[in-house]
């Protein structure tokens, strides 16, 4: 029997499990990192502090996670960053969890638009962010950018 999904705040016992996640899935995507674009990730707590990160556990096994964040300069809205699930554990919703918890943590921080993007060509990401209600706003330099209302 598989076990049941749990949504966690980030606690900074979890940190090199996350980060590794999240590098993993970076990896995977690109064939290769520069993790001098993540440097985010040598301190979540210190860098989401204030903030809303999320960790996906199966067990005690870390399995997915996100973020939320104020959008810098546009007040009411908030981002949608670091979203990933390990790739043993795609296609079974933990994403759609992690996002809808992340959703819900948005009104109650009285956001009323969130945004976010990704990759152009990661069509598997595109699409689940479509499929979540999020409208593609623009197009710039690669990434693909979204938005809804809440």
């Amino acid at each position: 029997m598989v076990e049941a999904i749990e949504i966690r705040s980030f606690h900074p016992r979890y940190q090199a499990e996350v980060k590794q996640l999240i590098l993993a899935g970076l990896a995977d995507h690109w064939g290769t990192l520069d993790l001098t674009l993540n440097r985010d990730l040598n301190d979540i707590a210190h860098s989401y502090a204030g903030e809303t990160f999320l960790v996906a556990f199966q067990g005690e096994a870390v399995v997915g996670c996100g973020a939320l964040v104020k959008e810098e300069g546009l007040a009411g809205y908030g981002r949608i960053v670091r979203m990933s699930v390990d790739k043993a554990n795609r296609r079974q919703r933990i994403g759609q969890r992690i996002l809808r918890t992340l959703e819900e943590t948005a009104v109650q921080r009285h956001f009323h638009k969130l945004v976010l993007e990704t990759t152009e060509t990661w069509q598997d990401v595109v699409t689940f962010y479509l499929a979540n209600g999020y409208r593609i706003v623009a197009h710039r330099d690669g990434d693909t950018h979204f938005e809804k209302e809440l």
